[in-house]
C-alpha cells in the first residue's frame, strides 16, 4: 500500500509538472484596449473591476482549496482538501483532492486534462482504484469546460487573443466560448452592477447518473479579494445542473493562490 500511495503522489506531481510546463510554453494573452472595447458591454465591466493594474502574462496558477464536498452518486457531504495546477494561455489543467470517507480511511482522486485529452482516476487509500476515466470525445468536451468553468481564478484566460471568444447577450451576461484541439464548450456568465463575475452556467443539463462530476453546469463564486493587480473569487460552490435544479458537490473557498510567469 505504501508503494501504491507512493506511485499515486508521484503521477500526481508529474501530471503537474507537465501543466506548468505548458503554461510556460503557451503564457496568457496580455490587456489590449482596443480589443477590449470591442467586447460586450458587461465583460468590458468585469474586466475594468478585476484588472486593478498591470498583469504579467502570467503562465499557470496554483491553487490550494478546501471545503465540503460530495462524492458523485451519494447524498452526503465529506470535508475536503484539494490542490489545482492550472495552465492560462491554453487549456490544460490538474486537480486532485484527498476526501476522508470513513475513519482511517480515504479517497484520493485527481482528473488531468491537457493537449485535448484527459485522465481521471479515483483511488481508496491512495491505492484501490475505484473509478476511471480516459479521454472520449465528450470526457475531452467536459473537460474543456471544466477550465473555462474554473477561469475566475485566472482572469488573463478570458482576454482577447486567447482561446476564449465572447460573444454577447444582455446587459448582465455573455457567452464564453472556448476552442482548442477541435473541441469547444461554453458557458454563459453572469456579472452583477459592479463588474464582479457571479455565476457560470452550462447551456445543456448534466447527466447526474455518471461516476464522475466532471466539470458540474453551475458555478457560483463570491469574496472577491486582491491578489496582485486581479481581483480573485475565493469562495465558490460547483454544482451538477439538471431539470432546471442545482446539486451542489463542492463547496469551499481558495486557501492559496499562486501565480506563475515561467
Amino acid at each position: 500500500m505504501a508503494w501504491s500511495s507512493w506511485r499515486t503522489e508521484a503521477d500526481i506531481a508529474a501530471f503537474q509538472s507537465r501543466i506548468t510546463a505548458l503554461g510556460a510554453a503557451t503564457p496568457a494573452p496580455t490587456f489590449d484596449s482596443a480589443a477590449a472595447s470591442e467586447l460586450p458591454e458587461p465583460v468590458q465591466r468585469y474586466f475594468a473591476f478585476v484588472f486593478t493594474g498591470p498583469v504579467p502574462a502570467y503562465g499557470s496558477v496554483h491553487l490550494e482549496a478546501e471545503g465540503q464536498f460530495r462524492r458523485p452518486l451519494t447524498d452526503g457531504f465529506n470535508p475536503t482538501t484539494a490542490e489545482q495546477v492550472i495552465a492560462i494561455g491554453t487549456p490544460a489543467l490538474m486537480f486532485s483532492a484527498t476526501t476522508p470517507v470513513l475513519p482511517g480511511i480515504w479517497a484520493r482522486a485527481y482528473d488531468f486534462f491537457a493537449e485535448g485529452r484527459m485522465d481521471m482516476r479515483a483511488k481508496v487509500l491512495s491505492t484501490l482504484t475505484v473509478m476511471a476515466e480516459r479521454e472520449t470525445p465528450e470526457l475531452n468536451r467536459i473537460s474543456l469546460r471544466r477550465w473555462l468553468l474554473e477561469s475566475a481564478l485566472y482572469p488573463q484566460a478570458l482576454l482577447p487573443g486567447g482561446p476564449v471568444v465572447w460573444e454577447p447577450i444582455d446587459s448582465a451576461s455573455a457567452r464564453a466560448v472556448v476552442s482548442h484541439g477541435g473541441l469547444s464548450a461554453s458557458m454563459i456568465a453572469h456579472f452583477d452592477e459592479t463588474g464582479r463575475m457571479t455565476q457560470m452556467v452550462a447551456e445543456e443539463d448534466g447527466d447526474l447518473a455518471t461516476p464522475f462530476h466532471g466539470s458540474g453546469e453551475h458555478v457560483a463564486r463570491s469574496d472577491y479579494r486582491r491578489v496582485g493587480n486581479q481581483m480573485i473569487p475565493h469562495a465558490f460552490t460547483i454544482s451538477r445542473a439538471a431539470g432546471g435544479a442545482l446539486y451542489p458537490f463542492w463547496d469551499a473557498r481558495i486557501t492559496a493562490i499562486r501565480f506563475n510567469a515561467e
